[in-house]
């Protein structure tokens, strides 16, 4: 498991709420940790690849 400390915050986090309000990313070998920082027990492994092509295929739309 990804120390606390090696975990960062998006730029793009809210200080609303307690500065709660974020994303945060860890690097673990060639993939990256994703995790809201409000549960910071749960993460999701991912590759640039696969979030790219997540994204685009519109897995993320609202």
């Amino acid at each position: 498991m990804t120390n606390h400390s090696e975990w960062r915050k998006s730029s793009y986090s809210t200080g609303d709420g307690g500065g709660n309000e974020c994303v945060e990313v860890a690097r673990s070998g060639n993939s990256a940790l994703v995790r809201d920082s409000k549960n910071p027990r749960r993460h999701l492994r991912v590759t640039l690849t696969g979030l790219l092509g997540a994204i685009k295929a519109g897995h993320f739309d609202t």
